[in-house]
């Protein structure tokens, strides 16, 4: 497991430290995409950490995923159910770490996906 903080767009050109965590999520057999639930578009930050793994290499995008959404403490049911909706099939959880909502789903998704 890597905990890979810090990649933004242009990560895969250098920008910020992004080459070199980008160099580890290559050994990762799954990624888990962490989404603030104070961002102005959810979707679209987890567009944009799919385009910087496939500038960076195709085959990155071919690990399976996990989009997880932090502190889920911020919000309320209708705009969980609004973020969802923007997720659609893509298999997503909520989270938080200061009520520990969703950890344990979050583990056992995790778990799965490891042991599948």
């Amino acid at each position: 497991m890597a905990d890979i903080p810090g990649i933004i767009e242009g990560a895969h050109q250098g920008k910020g430290l992004g080459l070199r965590f980008l160099r580890h999520i290559e050994r990762n057999s799954i990624l888990l995409f962490l989404i603030p639930a104070e961002s102005q578009d959810h979707f679209k930050e987890y567009q944009i950490l799919l385009k910087e793994l496939q500038e960076y290499n195709p085959e990155l995008l071919d690990k399976q995923r996990i989009i997880a959404i932090s502190k889920c403490d911020l919000l309320d049911p209708a705009l969980m159910s609004d973020i969802s909706k923007e997720f659609n099939s893509m298999p997503h959880t909520f989270i938080s770490s200061v009520t520990g909502a969703g950890i344990p789903l979050l583990k056992d998704q995790i778990w799965k996906m490891l042991t599948a």
